[in-house]
């Protein structure tokens, strides 16, 4: 289970920030997981601090240099071998949320921010074990991709979010999208919550969340609903409520009362 995340970054503020935010700042406060920020500009001895230098081979940009880099790495681990070094970067593995499952069941992770054109490879080649990306678009930098990964796997520690099966039923949880959720009033502004929430049937209500999550992937992320694969409880959720609920309409005459 995952106790605690070094982050290395230019830009410590942007992750510090986090410690006084939602689940992850309670988590923190809570004491059940640790996060520390590693500036390689404190690596550095001239009077710039500067980090960066000209890409050799030329091009625009400027490419971050390994060795203060390296220092913060090595400086985070402390001698545990067990940390994981992960890059956040475009060309690392896409995020999801099995890979959110993987990495929180690490004990520590240890996450390098890029800037300007990227790193030194030889940096990555020596010092990195994995590479992420949070998606096929470009960042100024791994301090939002960094922020992204931190708050998913930090909901997934055990009494983070309060409840339990919290986790368990987010959205992609299983697979699926999640399903629509309602409160209090039971009308309002003329659209109606879905009668069978209302109804004090568990099994009932199961079966109409799962069915609307299979629905809403199938029309939304059909990818992900060609993967999933029907199994006979989905089968029977399909069977009891044949269509997707939507806005202001009666999708099953379960429903119309």
């Amino acid at each position: 289970m995952l106790e605690r995340i070094d982050v290395v970054t230019l830009f410590p503020e942007w992750i510090e920030g986090l410690k006084d935010l939602g689940l992850t700042g309670r988590a923190l406060a809570d004491h059940r997981v640790e996060l520390h920020c590693h500036n390689p500009r404190d690596q550095v001895n001239d009077p710039h601090r500067s980090i960066d230098d000209r890409p050799y081979g030329g091009g625009p940009g400027m490419v971050m240099r390994p060795e203060p880099l390296a220092k913060s790495i090595e400086q985070a681990k402390a001698g545990d071998d067990q940390a994981r070094v992960v890059y956040l970067s475009p060309q690392g593995r896409r995020l999801d949320q099995k890979g959110v499952m993987e990495l929180a069941a690490r004990r520590r992770l240890i996450l390098v921010c890029g800037r300007y054109e990227g790193v030194d490879q030889r940096l990555i080649d020596t010092h990195v074990d994995e590479e992420w990306s949070v998606g096929d678009y470009v960042l100024s930098g791994g301090e939002p991709a960094a922020s992204v990964l931190i708050d998913a796997v930090v909901r997934q520690i055990p009494g983070v979010l309060g409840h339990e099966l919290s986790a368990s039923e987010d959205s992609f949880a299983e697979g699926l999208l999640d399903c629509p959720h309602f409160t209090r009033p039971d009308t309002w502004r003329g659209l109606d919550v879905p009668k069978v929430l209302l109804s004090g049937d568990h099994g009932k209500i199961a079966q109409w969340r799962r069915a609307q999550a299979l629905h809403r992937t199938r029309r939304i992320r059909p990818d992900l609903y060609q993967s999933h694969g029907l199994d006979d409880v989905d089968r029977a959720a399909l069977k009891a409520f044949p269509d997707e609920f939507l806005p202001g309409k009666v999708q099953n005459p379960e429903e119309s009362g």
